[in-house]
């Protein structure tokens, strides 16, 4: 590959999507947004993606198609690699935005790779003093209920939340913790030992220790990093929803638009009043599968 200085671009197509930044995303929108008549728009690009008619249509009425169109494709589809990217925008002829823009995928394809070795990397430790024998594996002692000897304490879902959302949140423990349901909610507030790094104790939590995750939406949501990293983070884990690992509540009006990231998701609305008799039940028991 042209450009190529390392084996960490060697095969784009196991790169996930979400390694391109958003400086070619708006490349790729400046491309691909115009219709014109001598060359392949963002609508070729959604067929090839295997977008339906319908969905296609309803992508024409909001302002950065592509975006949308990018955005669903990978939260929606096991296919979405920034080598199978390259070759739908090759399929649909449009050789001029892959030889202008490959060059700065593959230079994000190596920072996405570069942030990955540094997850894995361990730091290294100092030699040990008397009071810090024996000393804690990096990985337990994250929760309360940790045990450094055994096993690792494990929970039937995530709270992904806001700080003004925690009266929702307690409600929640109430719900689903305190009644027949037994179920087990990982509070990062509640759970969470203080002393490590948000980023890494968040990732293994939902990764390893969590089945699922409950994504409490509101307007505080939308604006929140910490949220936005938490929620991008379970949908790379579980890409078109295949164990169900998402489930968003809503618990109050908004004002803001339902993030698009998890539009193709069924919420759980506590604000609706047809369906609020069974909000609780309906949650525990997507809580409770395998």
């Amino acid at each position: 590959m042209a450009g190529c200085s390392s084996a960490a671009v060697d095969d784009l197509s196991t790169v996930p999507l979400v390694a391109l930044n958003m400086t070619v995303r708006k490349q790729l929108s400046l491309y691909l947004n115009p219709r014109t008549m001598v060359a392949a728009d963002w609508t070729m690009v959604a067929e090839a993606m295997g977008f339906s008619y319908l969905e296609i249509t309803n992508y024409q009425t909001v302002p950065n198609p592509t975006e949308r169109v990018l955005n669903d494709w990978q939260a929606c589809s096991t296919e979405a690699s920034v080598g199978n990217l390259l070759s739908i925008l090759e399929k649909v002829e449009r050789k001029d935005v892959v030889e202008d823009l490959r060059p700065l995928m593959e230079e994000d394809v190596k920072k996405y790779h570069e942030s990955l070795k540094k997850r894995a990397i361990r730091p290294l430790q100092v030699p040990e003093v008397d009071s810090c024998i024996p000393r804690t594996p990096e990985r337990s002692g994250l929760t309360l209920e940790d045990d450094p000897d055994g096993s690792p304490e494990l929970f039937d879902a995530f709270i992904c939340y806001c700080k003004s959302d925690i009266t929702f949140v307690h409600e929640m423990i109430r719900e689903l913790e305190q009644t027949d349901y037994r179920l087990k909610l990982c509070v990062f507030d509640r759970n969470v030992l203080p002393g490590s790094c948000v980023w890494t104790i968040t990732s293994e939590l939902i990764e390893r220790r969590c089945k699922r995750m409950v994504v409490v939406i509101s307007d505080e949501y939308i604006e929140s990093d910490a949220c936005d990293f938490q929620t991008k983070f379970a949908l790379s884990l579980s890409p078109g929803a295949r164990n169900k690992r998402l489930i968003p509540v809503v618990y109050k009006s908004m004002t803001k638009q339902f993030p698009r990231i998890l539009s193709f998701l069924t919420a759980c609305d506590y604000t609706n009043p047809y369906t609020k008799t069974w909000f609780w039940e309906r949650l525990a028991k997507a809580l409770s599968l395998p």
